[in-house]
């Protein structure tokens, strides 16, 4: 069913701290509604459901499932790739790569409130995203990852932080962040972290949430 709830707000710098994506296949044991109600109770407010190779109407019954939860704890829910699904159901924004539909033309199809996340690696396709019209930009990756093995070069930390220099929108590392390693993330320059099997793979997701906010809430490294 469509989700006629029309959003205003965007998330803000403290709702992008922790941006969760949920995955189908590297979990223990939850469906990925488990994985959006589990985070959801641990405090996550940006929710992205990616779902590779399903179909456009199995992704579409589960985006609408996730966003009865999101929009009871007033989170947001983002789909990666498919602005079809999307626009469809409803959801708050989509999650491009450099290869999927512009965001400029996506801009324009969905008008001011409708949230754009973009993938990137170089301050150059950055720099382009945010004149697109990008809300957010992931940088990808930070560290290598066990859900990517196509990821070819990797801006790391230095990527973060060339990124964060040139740009004035929110910028988010995802790749092989934890517990370990995200506070460096975030020292670098991120405004917040995106993480997948740190969550899907924890026996108690809602704890390991409040380990990953207590971690932003220790001082900038000197």
């Amino acid at each position: 069913m469509q989700s006629t709830r029309q959003r205003t707000r965007k998330p803000s710098l403290d709702d992008y701290r922790l941006y969760f994506v949920t995955d189908p296949y590297l979990n223990k044991g939850y469906t990925v509604i488990d994985q959006v109600h589990l985070a959801l109770k641990g405090g996550v407010r940006v929710i992205q459901i990616r779902e590779k190779g399903r179909s456009v109407a199995d992704t579409s019954v589960l985006v609408s499932r996730a966003l009865e939860l999101t929009r009871t704890a007033n989170a947001f829910l983002i789909v990666n790739d498919s602005l079809e699904v999307a626009s469809a159901m409803g959801a708050d924004g989509v999650h491009l790569g450099q290869d999927d539909i512009p965001a400029r033309d996506v801009r324009k199809t969905m008008g001011p409130h409708f949230i754009i996340g973009l993938s990137v690696k170089t301050v150059e396709e950055a720099v382009q995203g945010e004149i697109d019209g990008a809300d957010y930009l992931a940088v990808n990756g930070v560290f290598p990852t066990m859900t990517k093995q196509d990821l070819g070069y990797c801006p790391g930390l230095q990527g973060v932080a060339e990124i964060r220099r040139n740009t004035g929108i929110p910028i988010i590392g995802i790749g092989g962040i934890n517990l370990n390693n995200c506070r460096a993330v975030i020292d670098a320059g991120a405004h917040g972290i995106a993480v997948v099997t740190a969550l899907t793979m924890a026996q108690d997701i809602p704890s390991s949430c409040k380990s990953f906010f207590e971690q932003f809430e220790k001082p900038l490294s000197p």
